[in-house]
């Protein structure tokens, strides 16, 4: 199951998708739910990890080592500059509370090992997300 989740700068779940099943790639989900459309229409801009590169332009996500040589279609390692590496250490500290709260929510075993429908996971999320806030 993929489910996404959206915190605010105190770590605080405030938002969790609706599950979807299988494996399903982090960008993909967020197109899926319209969220980089939702962010770009309300002005906003939000920060997620190297999974979320070219969700849209409202997601800034970290730069990456790796590129495509059109050449030879294989990736190849670069180093990234100062001002690359400054971006990319910024971006991290402003995730770190919304990692807390998505580490917290990965914390319930009930999460972890559930084996029903994609429906019923996202009841349970949203259960678990409101006893996360009133504890």
């Amino acid at each position: 199951m993929n489910v996404q989740v959206i915190a605010d700068p105190a770590g605080r779940l405030i938002w969790a998708s609706p599950a979807l099943p299988g494996a399903r790639h982090d960008a993909g989900a967020v197109r899926k739910h319209a969220i980089p459309a939702t962010w770009a229409a309300a002005d906003v801009t939000t920060f997620a990890d190297a999974a979320h590169i070219g969700a849209g332009s409202a997601i800034r996500a970290p730069f990456r080592r790796l590129r495509r040589d059109p050449a030879s279609h294989l990736f190849t390692r670069r180093e990234l500059s100062a001002g690359q590496k400054a971006v990319n250490t910024s971006i991290s500290q402003m995730r770190a509370p919304g990692e807390r709260a998505d580490a917290e929510l990965k914390s319930w075993r009930l999460l972890r090992k559930i084996r029903s429908s994609p429906a019923h996971t996202a009841c349970l999320v949203n259960a678990v997300r409101i006893l996360i806030r009133n504890s």
